[in-house]
């Protein structure tokens, strides 16, 4: 017989504690987990085909060392704690960002966070039952896409032994929100009652019992129609803070006509009053003069204002005497600031139809992150959502003058919060990404013990022979004889990145003698700088191809993958990549206008998608009559460095204000900016599926 949750929770807290230990020890060594910055978002949404707006001034050159892209060129050189702030949202599981947050990164001009963020708010997943896929509308056709390998390993991990499993997977995040709030912060977290008590004891522990601030009820819905139960139509949100001193700014909503019935009485000139006992809780022996001679207060009771504070009352006409002849206040109700909030929220319902509302399965209405915000932080805190979601937390963070984070390993939430705050035309941000998503320990139904027990797997199928473990220590090589081709199969955590194809043209270079023909990269998860990575390696004998991101599926048993071995049916397909028509440039003095259009996109096979065999069908034909549909978003940077992509104009799709086309971007642009030799021109663009490529165009 298993043991129970409350059984279990000393052990799920013991394992946190000694999690988050490694991790807290790991700061102060020279293996840390950084940020790759992958694009500088300079929100300038489309409205015709022509950017026309003035491009920030931003250092022209990013070198790894210095913190150019962060101003006018100012702080280069300098510490990262003085380069100005720039909002972030970051791509990749919490767990490893919020390591990179606490030990901080120079080359990115970013300090340590920890004891730095004055708000947190999470709505983390709280229903194993949930449909982690994402429903794309494309255009004559819906289709359902899984999560992607890393998803599915985090989604897996979490509820691999239900309840259990959801507390070993927040204990530690937990822990480590707690290293990033300022000793003046507070967390807020957003449950329902699947698993929020048994996560209230956890945060008890580590949080301390003593900061417990609130259980807050909020009202999700109107109603909620259950057949065999009353409806449960709420979620809780569990309130603690730090320590004492905590930030705190009380919270009003407006008087109702039935409150001010109950409580108001109008005056001769029209104005609403009530009336104030001027007399608080606790026996003093003194009176006070309210302009009838002196008055004791009640037994037991003392004025609670001063002899000063009532002759101005009375000299305003704001004392108000009882049939006995007992003292009250005037307050009127356009002086007072409302009802005070309490921990029951039933005005934040989320709209049925609103501008806000971004196709979000677990959108959050702005009104609710709006009163944590307001009553938990001030103007330029920092804010840190690490479920980000639709990007609810940054988008009202950033409207109450907030600084913020928000971040997510779901590429359809990050696609939709990019749109968002694009939409919301917020200042200058970067999307970033975690740089290393190796993990210690990997499994798949105990079949891979280690990573390097599955890539020999992949590296048979590709119809590679595997190096023996003295050639290449880390399992991952293979060749071709025939071809003399080297293979490289890199781990399902890791993004295959720009710098991984460096590695592999080393290895070419050097394994066993050299002079191998190629090397071809298989990979599973892929960097933003991949596609343009791949265009430059290239020439030196690298090719990169996907590995079916099902594959894990079909790998069920040893039958399984000795079965697909003999039959050589697996496929590995190239990357996609985006074809752009030749630059049109029209140069009239010191003005050039850059006409860029899309030609085509070219995506992986369907079968490398996560889809089912339907909505593949689907795929293939728009592939086949309409591949731009796919395209997501794109953006130029007209000016690249080479090194900083700086997104300075972008369209996507539900961007209506240009075309009035729900299901297509524009596909041509035309940016007006400062004559230039040698220009290089970035195109970027994202798919309906969260994949990225890039183009680079040089206008000579």
């Amino acid at each position: 017989m298993s043991n129970s949750l409350i059984a279990e929770l000393p052990k799920i807290l013991e394992e946190g504690k000694r999690e988050v230990s490694k991790i807290l020890e790991r700061l102060s060594s020279d293996v840390k987990i950084g940020l790759q910055t992958n694009e500088l978002v300079l929100p300038s949404k489309d409205v015709d085909g022509i950017f026309r707006g003035q491009v920030p001034q931003i250092a022209p050159k990013y070198h790894g060392e210095t913190f150019g892209l962060f101003g006018d060129g100012l702080f280069e050189g300098k510490p990262a704690s003085l380069a100005p702030w720039r909002n972030r949202l970051i791509y990749g599981d919490n767990l490893l960002v919020m390591q990179a947050l606490l030990a901080g990164d120079e080359r990115t001009s970013l300090p340590s966070l920890r004891g730095k963020v004055d708000l947190i708010y999470i709505d983390p997943p709280f229903d194993s039952k949930a449909d982690y896929r994402t429903n794309i509308t494309l255009p004559g056709a819906g289709i359902s896409q899984k999560p992607t390998i890393i998803e599915q390993f985090a989604y897996a991990d979490t509820w691999k032994d239900g309840t259990a499993s959801y507390l070993r997977m927040i204990c530690p995040r937990l822990m480590l929100m707690r290293e990033l709030l300022s000793e003046r912060g507070s967390i807020y977290v957003h449950l329902d009652w699947h698993v929020g008590h048994y996560v209230k004891i956890l945060m008890d522990e580590i949080f301390g019992k003593e900061n417990f601030v609130n259980e807050i009820v909020w009202q999700r819905t109107g109603a909620h129609v259950a057949t065999d139960s009353f409806g449960v139509n709420f979620d809780f949100i569990f309130f603690y803070s730090k320590g004492r001193a905590k930030t705190w700014n009380p919270s009003f909503t407006d008087y109702t006509p039935e409150h001010i019935a109950t409580y108001f009485k109008k005056d001769v000139n029209g104005r609403y009053y009530r009336l104030n006992n001027p007399a608080g809780a606790g026996w003093q022996n003194h009176t006070r003069d309210f302009g009838r001679g002196e008055v004791y207060p009640p037994h037991n009771r003392h004025w609670s204002i001063s002899q000063e504070e009532i002759n101005r009352l009375i000299a305003a006409d704001r004392i108000v005497f009882t049939k006995g002849g007992y003292p009250f206040v005037k307050k009127y109700m356009d002086e007072l600031p409302g009802i005070s909030i309490q921990s029951i929220w039933s005005d934040c319902i989320p709209p049925r139809v609103s501008k806000e509302l971004y196709n979000y399965a677990t959108q959050k209405p702005e009104k609710l992150l709006e009163r944590i915000i307001k009553a938990s932080s001030n103007d330029g805190d920092l804010v840190l959502d690490l479920f980000g979601g639709s990007g609810t937390t940054a988008a009202v963070a950033e409207k109450l003058g907030r600084r913020w984070i928000s971040t997510d390993i779901g590429k359809p939430s990050i696609l939709v919060q990019r749109k968002r705050f694009i939409d919301n035309e917020v200042k200058p941000f970067l999307y970033q990404s975690v740089g290393d998503y190796q993990k210690e320990a990997f499994g798949n139904a105990n079949l891979f013990r280690r990573v390097g027990d599955l890539n020999q797997v992949v590296l048979q199928l590709y119809g590679a022979l595997p190096l023996t473990e003295e050639q290449a220590p880390a399992r991952n090589l293979g060749m071709i004889k025939e071809t003399r081709t080297l293979v490289m199969a890199d781990s399902p955590n890791k993004l295959t990145s720009a710098r991984t194809l460096k590695r592999a043209a080393e290895l070419k270079k050097t394994i066993l003698g050299g002079s191998w023909n190629k090397i071809v990269v298989l990979g599973w998860n892929f960097a933003h700088d991949i596609s343009l990575a791949a265009q430059l390696y290239k020439n030196e004998g690298v090719e990169v191809l996907v590995i079916p991101p099902d594959l894990l599926d079909k790998l069920a048993t040893k039958k399984d993958y000795k079965g697909l071995i003999e039959s050589k049916k697996i496929r590995f397909s190239s990357l996609q990549y985006l074809k752009v028509k030749p630059l049109r440039v029209e140069t009239d003095g010191e003005t050039s206008k850059l006409t860029v259009e899309l030609e085509n996109y070219v995506l992986l096979s369907p079968d490398n998608i996560p889809l089912d065999d339907k909505d593949k069908e689907k795929l293939r034909e728009i592939i086949a009559k309409d591949p731009l549909a796919l395209i997501e978003y794109w953006s130029i940077d007209p000016d690249f460095d080479g090194e900083m992509f700086r997104s300075k104009w972008q369209d996507y799709r539900e961007n209506t204000e240009n075309d009035g086309d729900a299901f297509h971007c524009v596909y041509s642009a035309t940016l007006n900016v400062p004559a230039k030799k040698n220009r290089k021109v970035c195109i970027k663009a994202v798919d309906v599926f969260g994949f990225e490529s890039v183009c680079l165009i040089e206008q000579l």
